[in-house]
């Protein structure tokens, strides 16, 4: 849980090189598991109950590790953090589905992410975006783009539905740039009992006063439920956390733009959506255009 591959051996080097990818892959299986257990129950209420057992989880493990707790300045930086990545990203992407709108459409909308990460990225954090770093974001969205071109086809969903997408949108890269500046020094186990906590507190009067806590208790629920609690909010985000500790917002970033394809990929597998000509092109632009946000020129 705690990011020690700098000084590590040709293990931890592989480990941190397949890192990116191991991440991109758990974070689109978000969409298509949500898509899986929202049917059973409101999208505040299936949060809630998330955050609820990642926190138990977590403290488990922070207490038998022995892992250190954050300073009494720190809790609060922490927190807003875990309101940005968890409360508000995945409120809004759980809210979207939940009133109709395709989890292509919510992933192509997440997507812009990297685009509005790398404008923001250097008068926040000083970060240097090149022309071909530039580009690459282009071909990025574009790429986005076809992949869910079938999907928008499909419609957009409610105004208040895609008003959620945004909002997804625009707190995962407050998150992203927030995690960066604020919390780099966090410890990974404590901190992320801090965040969840957070999220726990202000999505319980939504799940409460908006859906009453009902829950159709269904086999698809549990798994889903168990996905997102074990393999989503403790290894995806982990995993991000610790992408952003070791390098760039912008390219760490550039990685949603893999998103949208992938969760085509996983939903053409689970629930046998079509991929056509333009997608598959769509995705290739996508890969293209992550190589070109975060190659950098071997050292001499």
């Amino acid at each position: 849980m705690i990011d020690n591959t700098r000084n590590a051996g040709p293990g931890a080097k592989v480990l941190a090189l397949l890192l990116p990818g191991v991440f991109v892959v758990l974070w689109s299986t978000g969409f298509v598991f949500a898509k899986l257990g929202l049917p059973f129950v409101g999208p505040f209420t299936f949060l809630e109950i998330r955050y609820l057992v990642v926190i138990v989880l977590m403290s488990l493990l922070a207490i038998a590790t022995s892992a250190p707790w954050p300073a009494r300045d720190k809790i609060v930086p922490i927190a807003i953090g875990g309101l940005l990545v968890h409360a508000g990203y995945l409120g809004g992407v759980f809210g979207a589905i939940s009133v109709g709108v395709e989890a292509g459409v919510a992933a192509l909308v997440a997507g812009l992410q990297p685009v509005l990460t790398a404008a923001l990225a250097g008068p926040l954090l000083g970060e240097t975006v090149t022309r071909r770093q530039w580009f690459g974001l282009a071909l990025g969205f574009s790429g986005v783009i076809l992949v869910v071109r079938a999907k928008l086809g499909l419609g957009l969903g409610t105004p208040f539905g895609m008003g959620l997408s945004a909002l997804a949108m625009l707190s995962i890269t407050a998150g992203t740039l927030w995690q960066k500046r604020y919390c780099g020094g966090m410890d990974l186990r404590t901190g992320s009992v801090v965040q969840f906590a957070a999220s726990a507190v202000v999505t319980a009067p939504l799940a409460w006063g908006l859906e009453g806590l009902r829950v159709e208790w269904a086999p698809n629920l549990v798994i889903a439920l168990a996905w997102l609690c074990l393999v989503l909010s403790i290894g995806a985000i982990t995993a991000m956390f610790v992408l952003i500790r070791r390098g760039k917002a912008s390219e760490v970033s550039s990685l949603f733009f893999l998103v949208p394809p992938t969760t085509a990929l996983i939903a053409w597998a689970m629930f046998h959506e079509t991929l056509d000509a333009f997608s598959m092109a769509g995705m290739g632009l996508v890969v293209a255009a992550v190589a070109m946000v975060t190659w950098k020129p071997a050292r001499g």
